[in-house]
């Protein structure tokens, strides 16, 4: 998959055609998509075409249970074309977005969806709103995270990293803990794999971070404080703390940005972010986010990495003093 070109101004007239839609008008899935269901599979393929020689996969996994499903809204109704815009503007080429939706398995009716890679705005949009926000959850405070690093790892094959050894990206949003292994019998229920154990969660985030920069984003600061700690301890500073669940695609952008070092620094990042349409005060916040994963990324850099997020140690920089 991955064929055809990105239009920002096609994506922008799908956005605005649904200004006025409920969230129920928009996701109208009232069950798992039969192209998202994902029993037998296969392989998820981002491919290098005529049109994207340099593909870079890129994987959103949403978690859709009830307390998180305005990020998947947040993306079809204003934010993706952001996303996409910010990667060109910062000069990221080739991405090639893939849609998961997670919930947990234990409990749910469609604890796992798969899209495929895509690269034109109608199909990213056509996998996203094909979405079922099934808005579950089993009152656990676990979601069955593992289940996207499950798939990432064993369902996926992308050419930037078998021809180029260049990891994609997977971002999974949410607000809970994970479960402490694979399941051996959900894995079998939902994608009729068949493992002989279940696999520690920690083995699988390893399975899949051979081929993906892995992060988790957990979508405002009060929320952090259920979950925070324990993500920490399987994935680090690639646990990102936003403000706000609107700064997802924005954040996710500068990731990408900074990981790929297509934007030198920080200042750079700002710059960039200020010029293409980025309110002041969500380019200042956006700083605070990444500040510890851009001082993990340089550490020359006077900003150190730390356990929380907040204001970044050292001489306030001038994106900080111009925006607040």
């Amino acid at each position: 998959m991955g064929h055809g070109n990105y239009s920002h101004a096609a994506h922008a007239a799908i956005i605005a055609d649904r200004a006025s839609a409920s969230r129920d008008e928009v996701f109208a899935q009232r069950g798992c998509h039969a192209l998202m269901d994902p029993h037998g599979m296969g392989v998820r393929e981002a491919r290098d075409n005529a049109d994207h020689p340099n593909s870079l996969g890129v994987v959103f996994a949403l978690d859709v249970t009830g307390s998180m499903g305005d990020i998947p809204e947040i993306l079809a109704t204003r934010e993706l074309p952001t996303f996409m815009n910010l990667l060109s503007a910062c000069g990221v080429r080739d991405p090639q977005l893939l849609f998961m939706a997670i919930g947990d398995a234990t409990s749910d009716d469609a604890s796992l969806q798969v899209g495929q890679f895509e690269s034109t705005a109608e199909l990213m949009d056509q996998w996203l709103t094909w979405t079922y926000l099934e808005g579950g959850g089993g009152g656990s405070g676990e979601e069955s995270y593992e289940l996207a690093f499950y798939v990432a790892a064993q369902h996926t094959d992308m050419d930037c990293w078998v021809k180029r050894k260049k990891k994609g990206y997977l971002f999974l949003t949410g607000d809970e803990l994970p479960y402490p292994a694979v399941s051996r019998h959900q894995v079998n229920t939902l994608i009729d794999d068949k493992l002989d154990s279940d696999i520690p969660i920690e083995e699988v985030i390893a399975a899949a971070a051979e081929t993906f920069h892995i992060f988790f984003l957990i979508p405002d600061l009060k929320r952090r404080q259920r979950c925070e700690r324990r993500w920490r301890d399987l994935l680090g500073d690639h646990v990102i703390c936003m403000e706000a669940p609107e700064h997802a695609c924005a954040v996710a952008a500068s990731i990408v940005a900074l990981t790929e070092k297509t934007i030198p620094d920080m200042d750079g990042l700002a710059a960039t972010l200020a010029g293409n349409g980025i309110a002041g005060d969500r380019v200042s916040a956006i700083m605070r986010t990444l500040s510890p994963y851009a001082a993990l990324l340089d550490p020359a850099s006077s900003r150190k990495p730390h356990a929380f997020n907040g204001a970044p140690d050292g001489p306030s920089p001038w994106w900080k003093r111009l925006f607040g």
